[in-house]
C-alpha cells in the first residue's frame, strides 16, 4: 500500500502539478488582462473594423484555448527540460517574454487605444511566439507545434489590428 502511495506521489509531482501550473500561468495572464481591460472592451464595437473580423464574443473562446495549449506545451518542455537544459532556459524565456507581450497587448490596445503601438507590440509577440517553437523543438517537437495556432492567430490578430489602425486614424 505505501509503495503505491509513493508511486501515485511520484506521478503527481511529475505530471499533475507541472501541467496544473504550467495551464494556470498563461490563464491568470489573460484572466488579468481582461480584467483590467473589461472597461475598455466596448471600443471594439465603435471601431470600423477589417474583413474578416470575428464577433467580439469569439476572443474569449480562443483566447482561453490558446492559454491552454500555451500551458500543455511549456509543462512538456518543462518535464523533459534535461534533455536539453539550455534550449529549456532559452524556449522558457521567450514564452515568458511572449506572455508579458500578450499582457501588453491588451493594454495598448484597448486602455491606451493605441492601435500602431499596440501593432509593434504584437510584431515583438510574434517573434517570441516563433523563437518558442524553435527552442521547443529541440526538445519536444510535440509542445513545439502546439505553439502553431497560437502563432497563427496572432498573425490574424495581427491583420485585425493593423486593418484597425488603417481604418480609424
Amino acid at each position: 500500500m505505501n509503495n503505491k502511495i509513493i508511486e501515485l506521489w511520484n506521478k503527481i509531482k511529475a505530471y499533475i502539478i507541472p501541467y496544473s501550473v504550467a495551464i494556470a500561468i498563461p490563464l491568470t495572464v489573460g484572466i488579468a488582462a481582461a480584467a483590467l481591460t473589461r472597461d475598455s472592451m466596448n471600443i471594439y464595437d465603435r471601431l470600423n473594423t477589417p474583413p474578416l473580423s470575428p464577433p467580439a464574443i469569439l476572443f474569449p473562446i480562443v483566447w482561453t484555448i490558446l492559454y491552454i495549449l500555451m500551458g500543455v506545451s511549456s509543462a512538456m518542455v518543462y518535464i523533459d527540460r534535461e534533455k536539453n537544459p539550455e534550449a529549456t532556459r532559452r524556449a522558457l524565456i521567450y514564452y515568458a517574454a511572449s506572455l508579458i507581450l500578450n499582457f501588453a497587448w491588451s493594454i495598448v490596445f484597448f486602455k491606451l487605444e493605441a492601435a500602431f503601438f499596440a501593432l509593434i507590440v504584437l510584431i515583438a509577440l510574434l517573434y517570441c511566439i516563433i523563437r518558442t517553437i524553435l527552442e521547443y523543438k529541440k526538445i519536444k517537437p510535440l509542445a513545439a507545434y502546439l505553439q502553431i495556432p497560437y502563432a497563427l492567430w496572432v498573425v490574424f490578430a495581427g491583420y485585425l489590428n493593423a486593418g484597425i489602425w488603417l481604418l480609424n486614424q
